[in-house]
């Protein structure tokens, strides 16, 4: 039996008496395939299961998450981040529900087109909805295939691309390829992991290059990962007669389409944050502050670490006068802003993580004030 045979059928043999029962498995309904593939784009299975059957409950068809407003979807998705998933799912909702009459597309390349779906997603899809012949190419089967082939191309350049997927395909059992396809994901995410894999209990260890040579915890190999970049932001949270103030982030930017505090974004935070406030103030209102504002206090710093960047925020809570009406807001920042019950922020509203810890161990004090 030569490697390859050996590698696939003693794959398939371990992933027959290790089961892992998740709601999508075995599923045959493309639209929920999808749904579960993006859903488990950079996150965990534990992390995932309940944001899939909450828009598998709330969206049963394609139809309906298409119909629902983005707002919504965003506020469904709040928590699970990398939020560009959940705009790009609405939006190949709406072509697959408006262009597609609802079918969903049933070639590799009709789901490659979609909005949000790469190669590995087409894959997937492919293989577990329609048992179409393509192989999954993840971070699981990644590490799988070079520590068993002994590869030490760093994953994270185009020749690797190219390297493995030419492997995988090779390797694919092309009569029952989702079955394959899970078998990989599965196994590496569970025995062929990436600290403290079981390698005592392997079936593959008797041919792993890697299990064979002491190099399990060298591959695979990666290239230097880029320094992330650091990004201060100071957030105004203005309170008037139990509303406060927020607008929804636009363009290109981190956080596209959620909400925010009016902010000002700062090359480092200040040595004394005692000075934010006034800075907040004369930014918000270039005129002045209407007589009577009092700044409440400080936030300590919040941090938030995304793919590429560290988010480091204070939020300044400052009184407006209870007197103020809101025609006074006209020749201001603020008017550019929605004015919203605090109740109603975190509930109707999706909110950046940063934001949402703030708000969160606010919550219980305004809900009493």
């Amino acid at each position: 039996m030569d490697n390859h045979s050996f590698f696939r059928d003693k794959l398939l043999e371990w992933h027959a008496g290790h089961l892992r029962p998740m709601p999508w498995k075995g599923e045959r309904n493309p639209y929920k395939v999808w749904l579960s593939e993006i859903i488990l784009q950079q996150t965990r299975v534990e992390q995932g299961l309940p944001y899939y059957e909450k828009f598998v409950a709330a969206y049963p068809t394609v139809h309906h998450l298409a119909a629902a407003p983005e707002d919504e979807v965003l506020k469904n998705w709040e928590g699970l981040g990398y939020y560009s998933r959940a705009r790009n799912l609405h939006a190949a909702a709406k072509y697959i529900a408006g262009e597609l009459s609802g079918k969903f597309p049933d070639t590799y390349e009709g789901i490659r087109a979609l909005k949000g779906v790469g190669d590995y997603t087409a894959a997937a899809i492919a293989s577990f909805a329609y048992d179409l012949p393509y192989a999954v190419l993840d971070g699981n089967v990644y590490r799988v295939l070079a520590r068993f082939f002994g590869i030490h191309t760093p994953t994270d350049t185009p020749a690797a691309k190219k390297t493995f997927a030419a492997l995988a395909a090779k390797l694919l059992d092309t009569a029952k390829p989702g079955a394959y396809n899970q078998a990989i994901m599965d196994f590496g995410a569970t025995h062929c992991t990436p600290r403290q894999a079981a390698c005592p209990s392997c079936p593959l260890r008797e041919h792993c290059v890697a299990c064979q040579s002491g190099m399990v915890n060298a591959l695979p190999v990666k290239s230097k990962t880029p320094e992330k970049k650091d990004r201060f932001f100071a957030y105004a949270v203005f309170y008037h007669h139990h509303h406060t103030w927020v607008r929804q982030r636009n363009g290109k930017d981190i956080w596209q389409n959620l909400y925010e505090f009016p902010l000002i974004e700062l090359p480092a935070l200040p040595a004394d944050p005692a000075a934010l406030p006034e800075m907040l103030l004369r930014h918000c209102f270039p005129g002045g502050a209407p007589p009577g504002t009092q700044i409440r206090g400080i936030s300590r710093p919040y941090r938030q670490t995304l793919t590429h960047r560290v988010v480091t925020a204070v939020f300044c809570e400052i009184d407006l006068p209870e007197s103020l009406e809101m025609v006074d807001f006209q020749k201001n920042i603020l008017e550019n802003y929605q004015r919203i019950e605090h109740f109603k922020l975190k509930k109707i509203l999706a909110l950046p993580r940063i934001i949402d810890w703030f708000w969160q161990e606010k919550d219980v004090t305004l809900r009493f004030k």
